[in-house]
C-alpha cells in the first residue's frame, strides 16, 4: 500500500488498516486521526507533522519513524517498536506507552504529560527539556538517557533503572522515585525537592548543588555521592547510607538524620542540622 492509496481510503471513510506494509511511505502533515495501524510496519516512514490523535499503534514497527511535531495525544502505542525514532516536539500527552520501545529515540521538548510509560525502555534515549509531567514511569528502563532540564514534576519512577542518566538541571519537586536505581547519574542542579527517594540507589551520583529541600531520603544508598553544595533543609536521611559522600558545604538544617552512616564522608562548610557549620 502506497501514501495515496491510504490516503484516499481513509477520505472515504475508513479507518482499519491493521497488519499493514507501510515501510518508508511519505505521509508528512496528513490528518490521519484515530487511524488504526495495529501491527502494522511503518519502519522509515515520514510521518512528521501528523495529526494522529488517538491513532492505534499498538505492537505496530516504527523503528526509525520521524514523528517529528507530530499530534499523538492518546494514542496507543503499547508495545510498538520506537527504536531511533524521532520524536522531537512531538505531543504524546495522555498516551499509552507501556512496554514501549524507544531505545535511542529522540523525544526533545516533546510533550508527555500523564501519559502512561509503565516498564517502556527508554535506554540512551534523548528528552533533553521534555515535559513529562505526571507521567507513570514506574519500572521503565532509562539508562544513560539524556534527561538535562527535563520538566517532571510529580512523575513516578517507582523501581525505575536511571542508571547513568543525565537528568542536570531538571525538575523533579514532588516525584516519585521509590526503589529507583540512579547509580552514577547526573542531578547536579536538578530540583528534588519533596521528592520521594525511600530505598532508592544514588551510587556515586552527581548531586552538586542539588536541591533536596523536604526530599524523603531514607533507607536509600548514596555511597560516593557528590553533594557538595546539596540542600537537604527538612529532608529525610534516616537509615541512609552517605559513606565516602562529598557533603561540602552542604545545607542540612532541620534534616532528620538518625542513624545515617557518614563514614568517611566529607563535611567541610556543611551547615549541620542543629544550625551548626561543621569545620
Amino acid at each position: 500500500m502506497d501514501a495515496n492509496e491510504i490516503i484516499t481510503r481513509y477520505a472515504s471513510g475508513e479507518r482499519d488498516f491493521r497488519g499493514v506494509d507501510l515501510r518508508g511511505v511519505n505521509l508528512a502533515n496528513e490528518n490521519l486521526r484515530d487511524i488504526n495501524l495495529r501491527q502494522a510496519t511503518l519502519n522509515g516512514a515520514d510521518l512528521s507533522g501528523c495529526d494522529l490523535k488517538g491513532a492505534n499503534f499498538r505492537e505496530a514497527k516504527l523503528e526509525k519513524v520521524n514523528l517529528q511535531g507530530a499530534q499523538l495525544e492518546l494514542a496507543n502505542l503499547i508495545g510498538a517498536d520506537l527504536a531511533h525514532a524521532n520524536l522531537t516536539e512531538a505531543n504524546l500527552n495522555e498516551a499509552g506507552i507501556r512496554g514501549t520501545n524507544l531505545t535511542k529515540a529522540i523525544l526533545n521538548k516533546a510533550t508527555i504529560q500523564d501519559a502512561n510509560l509503565n516498564e517502556a525502555v527508554l535506554d540512551e534515549a534523548h528528552l533533553r527539556e521534555a515535559n513529562l509531567s505526571h507521567s507513570a514511569l514506574n519500572r521503565c528502563h532509562l539508562i544513560e538517557a539524556d534527561l538535562t532540564l527535563a520538566k517532571l514534576e510529580g512523575a513516578s519512577f517507582a523501581n525505575a533503572m536511571l542508571t547513568g542518566a543525565i537528568l542536570t538541571g531538571a525538575n523533579l519537586a514532588s516525584a516519585s522515585l521509590s526503589g529507583a536505581n540512579l547509580d552514577n547519574a547526573d542531578l547536579s542542579g536538578a530540583d528534588l525537592s519533596r521528592t520521594k527517594l525511600q530505598g532508592s540507589t544514588l551510587v556515586n551520583a552527581h548531586l552538586v548543588q542539588a536541591n533536596l529541600r523536604g526530599a524523603n531520603l531514607s533507607w536509600s544508598s548514596l555511597r560516593g555521592a557528590e553533594l557538595r553544595g546539596a540542600t537537604f533543609y527538612r529532608a529525610k536521611l534516616s537509615w541512609s547510607n552517605l559513606s565516602g559522600a562529598d557533603l561540602k558545604e552542604a545545607v542540612m538544617i532541620s534534616a532528620s538524620m538518625d542513624y545515617v552512616n557518614l563514614r568517611n564522608a566529607v563535611l567541610t562548610g556543611a551547615i549541620l542540622p542543629d544550625g551548626r557549620t561543621h569545620e
